[in-house]
């Protein structure tokens, strides 16, 4: 099973958690906000509040504010938030998926929009960019909690797709409809929380040279940075010496 290098997967083994952990901490309370408002308040009767409880953990979210969050769930009736797709493409044609979460659409798509024509990209209609994508289930596990040939044996006799082991994370990928039997699966093994989520992964990367990477990885942090974005995509080849020696 090869390994991949995506955008999401990138900001996760750099340790970008511990850079903005404030705004981290508000966009994850964000998503267990709706997914408390969409079912049940206990974890186990909701898979998505299961799913973004267990991922505040692993970000070190404290306590208090995960169950903050579930309370404004129940408190604020009238807060309510969409998920919008935006697509795209960034420099040098670059394909991008940026996922948000809003209670403001209008400013959402301003934003983004103007962070695209700031780096020379375009936003375009639904489709332009996301075909370039596939959409899987996408497991990540701290590699301190099974070893590279244990994580790989299991994935392997569970089904999944692909396992690689790099950085602080192991990372298993599913089809995004077998994703909830194979993380039921791996808990069984393993200890602790492991995030989990459905992801955008490109099924051809484009590769630029040293200062068109450092452009485009500069680009795609602002997109992150705007409090409306919850995760973005980019079939970008990222190679792993060029971050740690940028320190991106």
């Amino acid at each position: 099973m090869a390994g991949h290098s995506h955008w999401a997967g990138v900001k996760h083994k750099k340790g970008r958690v511990d850079k903005q952990r404030s705004k981290i901490f508000s966009k994850l309370s964000k998503e267990i906000i709706v997914a408390a408002k969409s079912g049940s308040k206990d974890p186990d009767m909701n898979p998505r509040l299961r799913s973004a409880i267990q991922a505040a953990k692993v970000a070190n979210m404290p306590k208090i504010n995960i169950e903050r969050a579930v309370s404004r769930s129940e408190k604020n009736k009238d807060l309510n938030y969409n998920n919008l797709l935006y697509e795209g493409f960034g420099p040098e044609k670059v394909a991008i998926i940026v996922e948000t979460l809003t209670d403001n659409k209008n400013r959402t798509a301003s934003n983004v929009r103007a962070i695209f024509q700031r780096f020379g990209g375009n936003l375009g209609e639904s489709g332009v960019a996301s075909h370039q994508f596939k959409q899987v289930g996408v497991i990540r596990i701290d590699r301190d909690k099974i070893s590279d040939d244990d994580i790989l044996e299991l994935a392997i006799n569970i089904g999944a797709e692909d396992c690689s082991s790099d950085g602080l994370y192991h990372e298993v990928i599913t089809k995004k409809g077998g994703l909830y039997k194979v993380k039921t699966t791996i808990e069984k093994k393993i200890k602790g929380d492991i995030s989990s989520n459905i992801e955008w992964i490109p099924i051809n990367k484009i590769s630029l040279n040293k200062e068109k990477t450092k452009s485009m990885v500069n680009f795609l942090e602002t997109l992150e940075d705007d409090d409306d974005v919850q995760n973005v995509y980019a079939n970008l080849e990222i190679n792993d010496n060029l971050l740690e020696e940028n320190s991106i």
